[in-house]
């Protein structure tokens, strides 16, 4: 819904009724649904909640939406007053279907950051757009072959890109690959989702990190996986729980991240690396190894990569440069068998055709002549940087209310509250005061966990952020 226009001689009420008609005629609003309400229509668009609320009244003087108690303000099923609508029950429709919603945690997470652009993001796992490599991207699109093919491309991916990632796998995680075993996509979730639709079937035993950004995703539950926890330690999984698994549920596949693991920070510890890959060849799992921040080490040299020390065949690697440069280009890689690689390509082309060209085009060019060196150390000095200004606000504002182990690499900080709380209560007080966080239970974990994003707020915004969100804490 569009923003009133203030230097309008139209009072904003009408405006706002006009706009919604419009709306309703146009079939967004299908007769039988409901309207937001009005202090949410309010704080969305910016004016008093009596301005909403008298716009409404002008829609109901229509005889275009009627007031239901209890449950809000609905657009009418009659057409004015003529006859019943013969529109189809799209709530009926959008409640069904097999690919289930996101998390309602995420879906208030997400609305909140859409209608409140001014809020400080603790939440979004992802860079803050002063981090991209934004003068490279402006140089290099000056540079684009219009001369170039803007057809269908392979649908195994842009093969200049497949070639320029053989050489940067190898030099920057040392994992050794051949273009035909690479399949370009959608980013790392992309990739994610063709193996679950393809390579597995409803009712399949998987296992999962715990806590795990897998909890969060619907997919899993979409294709009807069955998931089983590997509880994670400081030092990551204990891979004797494999077998375990293994005899109880006959588990088909792991979903493992080892490097800077989403939500904790944690690193698979190198004893255990060398045992997880010998019981998954011996027990004939396959390992898919999700892996968006191994190159954001503070360190510099990143743990190595399972893929990289993978001498079975074992291993799924996927990548993306959504964590590490610009999560907009929506540039991944899946780097398998050749026979996976084929089988994937196809579901793929069916879902899209094929990735567009040009991300692709300016993606190759970014990692190729050099610009991806230059970036990724200045990002991880400004990541290590803004880690340390939120350690220091939580020290400040949160000390012995709050327990947090330093990441070395990554983007988040995973965080244990000593004391019991309400994450609701906790997520809707802090929104209130202005900053927003992702809930640990989002990630499958108890209660009282929350997950920090130091990369997405500006530098200077963390310490307010902090400071806010100790406000919220104490209120509760």
């Amino acid at each position: 819904m569009r923003n009133p226009d203030r230097t309008s001689p139209k009072p904003l009420y009408q405006q706002i009724s006009d706009d919604i008609e419009r709306s309703i005629i146009y079939g967004e609003y299908p007769p039988g649904s409901f309207l937001p309400s009005e202090r949410k229509l309010a704080e969305q668009l910016g004016v008093n909640r009596s301005t909403v609320v008298r716009a409404y009244e002008e829609l109901r003087a229509k005889g275009i939406v009627e007031s239901i108690t209890g449950s809000g303000t609905m657009v009418s099923k009659m057409t004015w007053g003529a006859a019943p609508s013969l529109a189809p029950n799209w709530r009926q429709f959008v409640e069904g279907g097999t690919f289930a919603p996101n998390l309602p945690f995420i879906r208030r997470v997400r609305e909140v950051l859409y209608e409140r652009k001014s809020i400080i993001n603790f939440a979004s796992g992802e860079l803050s757009s002063d981090l991209f490599p934004n003068e490279t991207i402006r140089e290099l699109l000056k540079t684009v072959p219009f001369q170039a093919h803007l057809g269908y491309d392979d649908p195994y991916g842009y093969l200049p890109l497949r070639e320029t990632l053989v050489s940067f796998l190898e030099k920057h995680l040392h994992i050794r690959t051949t273009e035909s075993s690479i399949l370009i996509t959608s980013g790392s979730q992309q990739s994610l989702y063709l193996i679950t639709q393809c390579l597995l079937s409803p009712g399949d035993a998987v296992a999962v990190e715990d806590p795990s950004y897998c909890y969060s995703l619907p997919m899993f539950q979409s294709a009807g996986l069955r998931l089983f926890r590997l509880p994670v330690t400081e030092d990551g999984i204990e891979p004797e729980d494999i077998r375990s698994l293994f005899r109880q549920h006959r588990i088909r596949m792991l979903f493992l991240n080892p490097n800077y693991q989403n939500p904790t920070g944690s690193i698979l510890h190198p004893s255990k690396r060398q045992a997880l890959l010998q019981i998954a060849a011996e027990l004939g799992i396959p390992i898919v190894e999700d892996d968006p921040f191994s190159l954001t080490s503070f360190d510099h040299e990143p743990p190595p990569a399972l893929k990289s020390m993978d001498i079975h065949g074992s291993v799924l690697y996927v990548g993306s440069l959504s964590k590490v440069a610009a999560s907009g280009l929506r540039i991944g890689w899946l780097v398998a068998p050749q026979s996976v690689v084929k089988r994937l390509a196809d579901s793929k082309q069916q879902i899209d055709f094929g990735l567009s060209v040009v991300p692709q085009w300016l993606a190759n060019e970014f990692l190729r002549a050099g610009h991806f060196d230059e970036h990724i150390r200045s990002l991880r000095s400004a990541l290590s940087r803004k880690q340390s200004v939120m350690l220091d606000a939580l020290q400040q504002e949160l000390s012995g209310l709050i327990r947090y182990n330093p990441v070395r690499g990554g983007l988040n900080l995973w965080c244990q509250i000593l004391r019991d709380i309400d994450d609701y209560k906790l997520l809707e007080e802090s929104i209130r005061r202005g900053v927003v966080f992702m809930p640990g239970t989002v990630y499958g974990s108890e209660p009282g966990h929350v997950r920090f994003s130091f990369a997405r707020p500006f530098e200077e915004e963390i310490v307010p952020g902090i400071r806010k969100f100790a406000e919220a804490l104490h209120s509760i």
